[in-house]
């Protein structure tokens, strides 16, 4: 119900303007709407008064002070967390969601339910990880979904909208992972982040026939632009206007198994990509360096700061072995300086917020300081000195999710917090997060811990909590939610998925695919060929016009008479599900000499990858953990190969791991070449999720063409292979030539120039027909 009353002109809490203000929306669904000389203004807090926090012709930051000065510490508590709030299989509320809301006073919540065409079977109740990302959802659903959440916000006593945050959607995912990217559902799929780096690489500079690489490329944003686009209008459809991204993390480790979700190993290149995103997004940078307003489509959280690539052996931090972030480079041409070059771009494009990693630095001194060895929400150094204070941002600081509770490397429960003499706990986490800077704690949904924090005098008020809860309003106040946080929910559903859309990224599917190597000729491939397929959907590729035979079921060979053989490459990690901290063959298992890492607990090389999980050195005790597992790093969630396998990212080395699949298979593959009886009928399409090493052993490079995907389709990739659309693409990031120079890099610099077998491909690299 909408209320609107008059009120007169004079009322005290208006200001003269200059210039005649311009109405915004004003959509109100609980609290009455003041009519105030022919301008409308919403009466969140009811007392019949235009108070500045309501008046939208007042600058943002004025009115995230009031508002502040006008909040109990309760409330400002729950401002400072960020939690997944997913709504019911029909739609509504959640027990769960009602209780952020009305005890835990949040405002912000991670949306990670998929958007899917047709409902969920609500007989199905998912299980496991599944379970945290909820049900999938109708755009209808979701749109109504967000919206209940913003009208019981609205009734609440001061009226605080919220914002709904999640991570990347709109990409072609052929992994699925919680906390990671779920996928796209009714979404628009574009290439995943490399592919758009790959799509404006070529765009920017055309390839040749013969590979022919520039001396400076600088790609064409108009890709990224494209995509912002799409992106921005699908995401509102459903009331999203924020999202945990993109990483500005750099392609420089490439065991790394969050790789896939980096654009490049180029710090210019990259810098480019963020700061278009964060134009694209977010608008234009006015003359105070904001670049939020109601116009702006979503709001970015850019991550990880300071550069999550160099994580040593290429473990991720997500879990407990693979803490250290590193920087071997003495070069002077890259290590943490050249890691921080996307930040800069993201903050001078205005980036409303930025993540820190989970990574603790090892053995960091960057410009005369020496960095303390602790997760990255947790330094004052890097979120205060550094981020806030040599960098100049002025947004929010976002933690990663879980370092409160679970991931708090510098802070575990093994060692002694000094404060307190006893070892550090949640409270204790909270504590040393806020002091630093880190103004949202994401996952944890407990206010109380604050509130007793400040009570005790351990976080003061005016200090610690209100500045960061300024920090977190103003975006709601630039973003325009205060006037109107509501959508249609009955046009989501045409907004989304559209025939424009689909098509737009179909073509940047397309434009990322790289051509390696065109040996024999065999592309663009005739019309009427008879072809044989592994991987590739035979269906499809017969309604390209080929006479196709299935290889995908088990047994079949290449006819003799086959004039090609198409074979499409994916790799993952399902094999790496069996991992268990606990286990004496897996956790338990004994770490080479040659990968031992400190323990922190004994100061000695650690000996078994399980050793840091607490499920291990505290056996029996409560530990909380969002996917209600014994130990931190069961099943390795995030992703990734067991850590004794992360290194083995040759072909032949991923055939005989335990952790790592590939589809088809390595011997399969090697039949059908042998079988082809000329392995330059064989065309090979490999998506790189990292950056693999093609060695002699696997064979591959014998075939007659290659290509380098990064999340594409069978039509997309099938455009190209058929000529329809011609190869466009360009590397974002070299391929290591051998195993060897995966081991000798430096984890923080781009290439493999440092190593003796350096790239089998540099950055850069690509052909046309």
């Amino acid at each position: 119900m909408l209320y609107v009353l008059l009120l007169a002109a004079s009322t005290p809490a208006l200001v003269a303007t200059t210039n005649p203000p311009t109405q915004p929306d004003m959509v109100a669904r609980i609290k009455p709407i003041l009519s105030v000389g022919g301008l409308r203004f919403k009466d969140l807090n009811g007392n019949g008064q235009v108070d500045p926090y309501e008046d939208w012709r007042l600058p943002a930051e004025q009115r995230a002070a009031d508002l502040v000065a006008r909040m109990t510490l309760e409330e400002k508590a729950g401002a400072m967390l960020i939690a997944t709030n997913n709504p019911s299989c029909e739609g509504g509320l959640t027990p769960r969601g009602i209780d952020l809301i009305d005890t835990q006073r949040m405002t912000r919540f991670i949306l990670r339910a998929k958007v899917t065409l047709a409902p969920a079977d609500c007989s199905v109740k998912p299980t496991g990880p599944a379970n945290r990302a909820g049900f999938a959802q109708t755009p209808l659903q979701m749109a109504g979904f967000t919206n209940l959440v913003q009208q019981r916000l609205e009734a609440a006593r001061l009226g605080i909208p919220g914002v709904f945050k999640d991570n990347a959607r709109n990409h072609v995912e052929t992994d699925p992972r919680f906390g990671i990217g779920a996928g796209a559902g009714a979404f628009t799929e574009f290439p995943k982040e490399a592919g758009l780096a790959a799509a404006a690489l070529g765009a920017g500079a055309p390839v040749d026939r013969n590979g022919s690489i520039p001396q400076r490329l600088t790609g064409d944003m108009s890709v990224l632009r494209g995509f912002a686009h799409v992106m921005g209008q699908e995401w509102t459809a459903i009331g999203l206007r924020g999202v945990y991204g993109y990483m500005a993390d750099l392609t420089t480790e490439p065991r790394w198994s969050r790789a896939h979700e980096t654009f490049t190993e180029d710090a210019d290149l990259m810098s480019g990509i963020v700061g278009e995103l964060v134009s694209s997004l977010q608008g234009p940078v006015d003359a105070s360096g904001v670049s939020l307003s109601p116009a702006s489509k979503v709001a970015l959280t850019i991550k990880h700061f300071p550069g999550g690539g160099p994580q040593e052996l290429g473990l991720d931090p997500h879990y407990t072995f693979g803490k250290r972030q590193i920087y071997t480079d003495k070069s002077g041409r890259y290590g943490f300086d050249y890691h921080l070059k996307p930040f800069r771009a993201a903050i001078a494009a205005g980036a409303s917020s930025i993540m820190p990693y989970y990574g603790v630095p090892i053995g960091l001194t960057y410009r005369g300081v020496r960095y303390d060895e602790r997760g990255m929400a947790f330094s004052r150094q890097i979120v205060t000195d550094l981020l806030r204070g040599q960098l100049g941002f002025k947004g929010y600081v976002n933690s990663d999710s879980g370092v409160v509770e679970s991931r708090g490397w510098g802070l575990e429960s093994f060692r002694t917090n000094p404060e307190t003499g006893k070892p550090y706990n949640a409270a204790d986490r909270t504590v040393v997060a806020i002091r630093s800077g880190t103004d949202l704690l994401s996952e944890f949904s407990n206010k109380d811990t604050i509130i007793r924090l400040v009570s005790a005098g351990r976080l003061d008020e005016g200090r610690d909590i209100d500045p960061a809860v300024t920090r977190l309003l103003i975006e709601q106040f630039r973003l325009g939610l205060f006037e109107n946080p509501y959508f249609d929910a009955a046009l989501a559903a045409g907004r989304i998925g559209t025939p424009e859309n689909r098509a737009a990224g179909l073509d940047a599917q397309r434009a990322s695919v790289v051509l390696l190597d065109n040996r024999a000729g065999i592309l663009p491939l005739k019309q009427g060929a008879r072809v044989h397929v592994l991987g590739f959907d035979a269906a499809e590729v017969a309604s390209y016009g080929y006479r196709v035979t299935d290889g995908n079921s088990a047994g079949s060979k290449v006819p003799a008479d086959a004039d090609a053989v198409l074979i499409k490459v994916l790799v993952s990690n399902p094999g790496a599900q069996a991992y268990r901290s606990d286990s004496p063959t897996l956790g338990g298992r004994a770490i080479p000499r040659t990968m031992r890492q400190p323990d922190g607990r004994t100061g000695k090389p650690q000996e078994s990858w399980g050793a840091q999980d607490p499920c291990v050195y505290e056996p029996g005790a409560s530990k909380p953990d969002s996917q209600n597992e014994a130990c931190l790093d069961n099943r390795l969630m995030f992703g990734g190969a067991f850590p004794w396998e992360a290194g083995m990212i040759s072909l032949s080395a991923m055939a005989k791991a335990r952790s790592w699949t590939m589809t088809p298979s390595l011997d399969s593959i090697k039949a059908a070449m042998q079988q082809a009886d000329d392995p330059r009928k064989v065309v090979i399409s490999i998506y790189f999720r990292n950056p693999y090493v093609l060695d002699e052993a696997s064979g591959v490079k014998r075939a007659g063409a290659l290509l380098a995907t990064f999340g594409v389709s069978d039509r997309a990739q099938l455009d190209v292979i058929s000529g329809r659309s011609p190869p466009r693409g360009r590397l974002p990031f070299a391929l290591p030539r051998t195993l060897r120079a995966v081991e000798e890099q430096h984890p923080d610099a781009p290439g493999y120039s440092e190593t003796r077998d350096g790239a089998l491909y540099p950055f850069g690299f690509g052909r046309s027909y």
